[in-house]
């Protein structure tokens, strides 16, 4: 069963609304599309019960629970936006920043909280994409000397899948943002 998310979850994800924790805020950045069982496996199993209590309040359901999507009207008189490959749709710079956040918390800040700390403040601060890779690749520095290089490798390529691939979806991303959560 493939999830999506609904206007209440398009609004809580619009930009100065927080009501949900980070962990369900990352889930519902990933629902579109994805399949079931792949967001219950989330946060080693707990991702069931997050996915349940987002269903039962409204941010997520299921596509028989959804309208039909109109199809497209081409106009010959506006210019085409050239739109993300299918797979595309769900790569964004949000859930590469929300992703980690959420590293960040599992990896540090138990363990480390002044270090946790420094990189939430680098997160924050990061404006663009270099700079958050940027941190991205502090912390992942930081993993490898902590659990090791293939530790650090797994992370990073968690990552890489989470970016947009080109920068025609980057600034689509960032211009059509309810189109993409």
């Amino acid at each position: 069963m493939l999830l999506q998310k609904t206007e209440k979850a398009r609004l809580e994800l619009s930009p100065g609304v927080r009501t949900l924790s980070l962990r369900e805020r990352s889930l519902l950045l990933l629902a579109d599309g994805k399949p079931l069982s792949d967001l219950q496996a989330m946060y080693n199993g707990i991702g069931a019960q997050i996915v349940e209590n987002l269903m039962r309040q409204g941010y997520l359901t299921g596509p028989a629970d959804l309208p039909p999507t109109p199809e497209p009207t081409t106009h010959t008189s506006t210019p085409s936006i050239e739109r993300p490959a299918p797979g595309e749709s769900l790569r964004s710079l949000a859930g590469a920043r929300m992703y980690l956040f959420d590293t960040c918390e599992r990896l540090f800040a138990r363990r480390d909280p002044v270090l946790a700390q420094h990189f939430r403040e680098a997160l924050r601060a990061a404006k663009d994409r270099t700079s958050m890779l940027d941190v991205g690749e502090a912390m992942f520095e930081e993993v490898a000397l902590a659990a090791g290089a293939e530790r650090a490798a797994s992370l990073r390529e968690r990552l890489d899948q989470l970016l947009p691939t080109s920068p025609v979806a980057e600034n689509f991303a960032a211009t059509q943002p309810a189109l993409l959560d």
